[in-house]
């Protein structure tokens, strides 16, 4: 930590010179190297969205979900986890109540999740999108810049051989379906659990 601290006992000799503003900026910067340096930041291993179509029910989800299933196996592991929806239906709300209901049997709060829309810089930000299903996933891919188009995944993929290719959508049907949403969900987190330590080099 030496080295931080003498960056920072510069600052005083740095505030009384004619060049005060420029020199401060370029010791905020040794100081971030120094900090990076000595392991003092913390580190986000990976960024995941999870996107269905308004998010309110099926990626509000797979979000709350994973975010406990990370939690309780892998604690040790930095991931921000986030959801979005494709098209811009319910900005601003929180999920469905059945959503929330379904999700709270299960021991899962999502009640101070709001959902928003897919923003083109989702593309750059996260490394991987995680869509719902496969008409959502066309969707993303259409927008997405080609460079980022190997990000976008599909839940399900993580699910196994066996397992459907979508999950559907319960919003029109009854309370039977957000339980199977939760179904789905749980069977693929371990799988995608697995890719994220994978890709962040943690066994």
């Amino acid at each position: 930590m030496r080295g931080v601290v003498d960056l920072f006992s510069a600052a005083v000799h740095c505030s009384i010179s004619g060049t005060r503003t420029a020199r401060i900026f370029n010791l905020r910067a040794e100081v971030d190297r120094s900090i990076d340096w000595l392991g003092c930041r913390d580190v986000v291993a990976m960024k995941i969205l999870f996107v269905c179509m308004g998010n309110i029910c099926r990626s509000p989800t797979a979000e709350g979900v994973f975010r406990a299933h990370a939690r309780r196996y892998a604690p040790g592991l930095e991931i921000e986890i986030d959801s979005a929806g494709t098209h811009a239906y319910h900005l601003g709300e929180p999920p469905d109540p059945r959503t929330i209901d379904a999700a709270a049997r299960r021991g899962i709060d999502l009640t101070d999740l709001r959902a928003r829309q897919v923003h083109d810089d989702d593309f750059e930000r996260f490394d991987l999108i995680v869509a719902m299903d496969r008409l959502n996933h066309a969707t993303l891919v259409d927008r997405s810049p080609p460079e980022h188009r190997e990000r976008i995944r599909t839940l399900l993929e993580f699910a196994g051989s066996t397992a459907p290719a979508d999950v559907p959508d319960p919003y029109y049907g009854d309370t039977r379906g957000f339980d199977e949403v939760l179904d789905l969900v749980e069977s693929a987190v371990a799988g995608l659990l697995a890719e994220v330590r994978h890709r962040s080099g943690v066994r």
